[in-house]
């Protein structure tokens, strides 16, 4: 299908925008971190089922994951994915439909819950595109996934629905698309030929002192001071190991050691989060993490050798070149000067690609902004775009309802659509 004929096409296939803003806010007021996402879920497939466009709702797939098929006639397999699952951030957003929302997480602890990361963009924009398509199918010919994921932030959610069946449930896609709304100006797209998203590696670092009395240090091995030595050398690992021409970064999120001031803990627990764009990078800092990690521990006297658990993996994000120049002509076409085909990697992670790849199947993502369009100029003048414009993870993150959605919507169509060709 041209892209002109796309064009066409969507203007002329619209959606009610008031129902799908306010399934928005329901949505982001009702937030469930990741294998926690049953209601969402719920809601997804009835809505699916609601459409009556024949649709069939596969559920429950690696948790809470589900799947509609819609079947039109011969050629291509096209998988929309949204993921589905939020964060443990309390929201400070301001807006009129914020989460109050408190949920037990994996380790038992009862935290605040928020869509700090747009995840309730991805599930409305998804099913309004699952609507629009569905309204226009005497326009295309072949089978279309939309896909609901749940677990991404914890990179186990598409992994999850590829082991326990997927796609014995549906068919294989020939190609499988995705998005993400970022801290960019609302209504603008970006993508690129190539990696498109940095691997991540997290890990659970325990080091083991010698507990006492805080009067008494000189009887102790103090775990916090041995925890507070890696992660002042670890800020090197990048700094000085690392070519200044690669991309890298190494952030300690967590650390927690004792339960007051005069005790001194026998443990402390370090939480590291990794992001390469280079499988050798990657080698490197991960080899560098674990020799400071040892060192230190040894050059405190801890009573026994550091515990490193990877806890999470995200997979490099690869656009295939074949498949993104063909988004590209169609997103081109459509957003005009909105539209940047040379998107910068960006140094987040995603785990959409692992339902193309463990299929070996190609695959293409894009971002697409949230911030008002007005703020963003203003912040940008100024030199202020890091402090004025929350990004992804903040709790202050809530995207413009309008053009973000619109522009989600527009995104998944055209980007089905350019493959789903009438035969």
């Amino acid at each position: 299908m041209a892209p002109q004929d796309l064009t066409s096409l969507l203007q002329s296939s619209l959606v009610d925008f008031d129902f799908y803003e306010a399934l928005y806010k329901h949505f982001h007021s009702h937030p469930e971190l990741s294998n926690q996402e049953a209601q969402t879920a719920a809601k997804a497939a009835s809505l699916l089922r609601s459409l009556n466009a024949g649709y069939e709702v596969h559920t429950s797939i690696g948790g809470h994951g589900l799947a509609g098929v819609l079947k039109n006639g011969a050629g291509k397999t096209v998988l929309l994915r949204a993921d589905m699952d939020a964060l443990p951030v309390k929201e400070d957003t301001g807006i009129e439909y914020p989460s109050k929302v408190m949920m037990r997480d994996n380790d038992d602890i009862i935290k605040p819950v928020m869509h700090a990361c747009g995840h309730d963009f991805h599930v409305t924009a998804l099913l309004a595109a699952a609507e629009r398509l569905a309204k226009i199918k005497e326009s295309w010919s072949g089978t279309l996934i939309v896909l609901f994921q749940p677990n991404e932030e914890r990179a186990g959610g598409a992994q999850a629905m590829v082991d326990d069946g997927l796609y014995d449930k549906i068919p294989v896609p020939d190609i499988v698309l995705g998005q993400h709304v970022m801290p960019q100006k609302a209504g603008y797209v970006g993508c690129r030929v190539g990696n498109i998203m940095s691997e991540a590696d997290s890990f659970k670092i325990t080091l083991f002192g010698r507990g006492g009395h805080g009067s008494m240090p000189h009887r102790t091995v103090d775990p916090v001071v041995m925890a507070a030595s890696v992660v002042m050398k670890l800020q090197t690992v990048v700094s000085r190991e690392v070519d200044p021409d690669q991309f890298a970064v190494v952030t300690v999120g967590s650390l927690q050691a004792g339960q007051t001031e005069n005790i001194i803990a026998d443990r402390a627990e370090v939480r590291v989060n990794v992001r390469t764009q280079n499988h050798g990078v990657r080698n490197k800092v991960l080899a560098s993490i674990r020799r400071v990690v040892k060192g230190e521990c040894e050059a405190s006297g801890a009573m026994k050798e550091p515990l490193i658990e990877e806890t999470t993996h995200f997979p490099l994000s690869v656009n295939d070149d074949a498949v993104t120049k063909s988004v590209h002509e169609a997103f081109g076409a459509f957003f005009g000067d909105r539209f940047d085909p040379n998107k910068p990697c960006s140094t987040a992670s995603e785990d959409y690609s692992i339902l193309g790849s463990s299929q070996g199947k190609p695959c293409c993502f894009w971002f697409f902004g949230g911030t008002d369009e007005k703020l963003w100029d203003t912040a940008e003048t100024k030199g202020r775009l890091a402090e004025d414009v929350p990004v992804n993870h903040s709790p202050f993150f809530a995207p413009v309802i309008q053009p973000t959605l619109g522009t989600g919507i527009d995104a998944l169509c055209l980007a089905a659509l350019t493959f789903l060709r009438k035969l």
